[in-house]
């Protein structure tokens, strides 16, 4: 072998070698989805709080939490270290619920805009109580919420399981959690209605909350 040749082996073998040690690059999500067109005349006297969201403590990291694919059945779950929301989980659905919830209902959302001190506000505190995700097959959640006003003692607390089947890959996956997501705040915003119009209306999810 030659002095040439050498050096040219000693080359290629050193690029293949930093290739292979080069991170994979990092992808980042949000569920926060285009805004929908607001409301004709905005409801300016009705003012939500959502609370930050109540969760797992295995799923308030930013790295996506997924089922193994083909292991449904099973207990095993992938933390995807190069896959991870914007922000930790937590905080992308409570700002998702809040920004959906305000734009459905043409509301305030008091934790950005303040509101005046005469004014009620309706608080909104959500649980995710059930949350399973599989790339390529599903994902499934069951959320709970109770829905108060400042000004009165009364209460509406309901349970809502959402389900959404997903194309393969990560981008499908995210829009699966997507629209469940936006299943909830559909719920949540149909509850707030009926329960500013009837304290006493009957929860609007699956079932009332024991």
């Amino acid at each position: 072998m030659t002095s040439t040749t050498r050096i040219c082996t000693v080359a290629t073998f050193t690029a293949l070698l930093l290739a292979g040690c080069a991170s994979a690059p990092t992808h980042f999500y949000t569920l926060a989805t285009p805004t929908a067109a607001a409301p004709a005349i905005q409801n300016s006297k009705l003012y939500i709080d959502v609370a930050p969201v109540s969760l797992p403590e295995r799923l308030a990291r930013p790295q996506l939490v997924v089922r193994s694919a083909g292991s449904a059945s099973s207990t095993r779950v992938d933390i995807l270290e190069q896959e991870r929301w914007s922000s930790p989980f937590n905080n992308e659905l409570r700002d998702a619920l809040a920004s959906g919830i305000a734009n459905r209902l043409g509301a305030i959302d008091v934790s950005r805009s303040g509101r005046p001190t005469d004014q009620p506000v309706y608080r909104i505190a959500v649980e995710l109580r059930e949350f399973d995700a599989v790339p390529g097959d599903k994902v499934q959640a069951t959320y709970g919420w109770t829905i108060s006003r400042s000004d009165s003692g009364r209460s509406s607390a309901c349970q809502l399981s959402v389900a959404a089947t997903v194309n393969p890959g990560i981008d499908g996956l995210v829009l699966g959690v997507q629209r469940t997501v936006a299943d909830v705040v559909s719920g949540i915003a149909a509850n707030i209605t009926a329960f500013k119009a009837n304290p006493a209306a009957a929860c609007q999810g699956d079932r009332p909350q024991a």
